[in-house]
C-alpha cells in the first residue's frame, strides 16, 4: 500500500469509507492497478482528491523521457513489420527508445489482456502507441489517471471522445477499388469484408456501396461476405459467392490477406484471375507483389501512419493538444495483373 502526506492526513481506510469501497480496492486505485471497474476508480479518485490524500506514483524514479511503448497484436505478419518500421524511423529521428510488446490481445474481441499496464508503469514509460488493440474502459481510465499519453494506430472500434488516433482513408479506398472494377465493365462486384464491428471494415464496405450507387449499379446483399481479415474465412466466403445463381465477375477483398483466400478459392474451382474474375485487395503489403498474378490493391500507408502516430505522441507528451483527434492518411490504387475486363463466357455461363 502506498500512503504519503502528513501524519494528520487521511488514512486509506478513511478514503475507502468515503468512496464506499473496501480498503484493498482503494489500495488498488492508489497503486495504479488496472483490475478496477471504471466507476469504482472514479469514486475512489474523487474521494482521494476531496480528502487531500497525496498519491505517489508507483514508479519511484523519474520517468525516462526517451522511452515509449508500442503495443501490437503480434510480430508474425507483414502488417506489424510495416508498423514497426514506421515507428522505428520516427523514434530514431526523435531520439526515443521503443519497447515493443506483442501478443497481449485475447482471441475474441482484440482487447489487451490485463497486466500489461502494470508492467508499463513499472518501467516508467512516458507514452504508449496502441496498434490494433482496443483498450477496455478501465484501461482508458488507468492511462488517464496516471497521465500517460497514448495514441491509437488504426483503432478497432470508435475511440472515446478526445482520444488521439491515426488511420487511413478507408472509405475513399473502398470507393477507389470499386470504381476501378466498374471502369473495367464489371457490374456484378462482390465484397469480402473484415469484421462486422470494425471501423476500417465498415468504412471500406461503405465506400464500396457508395461507388455502386454513384454508378447506378444495384447493390446485392448476397454479394457481401465477412471474412474477419482471415485468409481461410475469405476462401470459404468466395466459394459461397461462386455458388450463387449469378456469381460475381469481380471481388473486392478488404485486405490483401483475404484477397489471397479469394485467389485460393478461385483456383480450386478452375476460375482464372483476371480472365474470369477480377480481384482487388487492400493494404499493398509485400504479399500483394508476390501473388501470381500480382494483386491490384489499395495502398494503405502503414509505415507512414505509424510514423505520424509517434510524432503525435511526442507532441502530446510535450503538453500539446492536436487540433483534431483523428488523423487520416490518404490511400491510393496500385494496379497490377489481377484486374481486367469482363470475360463474356463467364458472364453468360456462370461458374459452378
Amino acid at each position: 500500500m502506498v500512503r504519503t502526506g502528513s501524519v494528520a492526513g487521511p488514512t486509506l481506510a478513511v478514503v475507502a469509507r468515503e468512496a464506499g469501497v473496501s480498503v484493498p480496492t482503494a489500495s488498488k486505485v492508489v497503486n495504479g492497478r488496472e483490475d478496477v471497474a471504471p466507476e469504482t476508480r472514479r469514486r475512489v479518485t474523487e474521494a482521494l482528491d476531496r480528502l487531500g490524500y497525496v498519491r505517489r506514483p508507483r514508479f519511484d524514479g523519474p520517468r525516462p523521457p526517451g522511452l515509449v511503448d508500442l503495443v501490437v497484436d503480434s510480430l508474425d505478419s507483414s502488417w506489424s513489420g510495416a508498423v514497426l518500421r514506421g515507428v522505428e524511423e520516427a523514434a530514431h529521428d526523435a531520439g526515443l527508445e521503443v519497447v515493443v510488446t506483442a501478443g497481449l490481445t485475447r482471441p475474441r474481441g482484440g482487447r489487451p489482456e490485463r497486466g500489461w499496464l502494470d508492467k508499463l508503469s513499472a518501467r516508467g514509460s512516458s507514452g504508449v502507441l496502441l496498434n490494433l488493440a482496443g483498450p477496455t474502459p478501465s484501461q482508458y481510465a488507468w492511462l488517464a489517471q496516471h497521465r500517460i499519453p497514448f495514441v491509437l494506430i488504426d483503432p478497432v472500434l470508435e475511440p472515446p471522445p478526445g482520444v488521439v488516433s491515426v488511420g487511413a482513408a478507408d472509405w475513399h479506398g473502398g470507393v477507389t477499388a470499386t470504381e476501378h472494377l466498374l471502369s473495367l465493365g464489371h457490374e456484378r462486384v462482390a465484397v469480402v469484408a473484415g469484421h462486422r464491428r470494425r471501423m476500417s471494415s465498415n468504412a471500406r464496405v461503405a465506400g464500396y456501396r457508395s461507388a455502386l450507387a454513384a454508378a447506378g449499379v444495384r447493390h446485392r446483399a448476397a454479394y457481401l461476405r465477412y471474412g474477419g481479415f482471415d485468409e481461410g474465412a475469405a476462401r470459404r466466403g468466395t466459394h459461397e459467392l461462386m455458388d450463387l445463381p449469378e456469381p460475381p465477375t469481380a471481388v473486392f477483398a478488404c485486405s490483401d490477406r483475404m484477397a489471397l483466400g479469394v485467389y485460393r478459392a478461385l483456383a480450386e474451382r478452375g476460375v482464372s484471375v483476371p480472365g474470369d474474375v477480377s480481384v482487388v485487395g487492400f493494404g499493398d503489403l509485400p504479399e500483394a507483389r508476390w501473388a501470381s498474378p500480382g494483386l491490384t490493391t489499395v495502398r494503405q500507408p502503414l509505415s507512414e501512419m505509424a510514423g505520424v502516430a509517434l510524432r503525435l505522441l511526442v507532441r502530446v507528451m510535450g503538453g500539446e493538444r492536436p487540433e483534431g483527434t483523428r488523423t487520416e492518411l490518404s490511400t491510393s490504387l496500385v494496379v497490377r495483373g489481377s484486374t481486367g475486363g469482363v470475360g463474356r463466357g463467364f458472364v453468360e455461363a456462370g461458374v459452378r
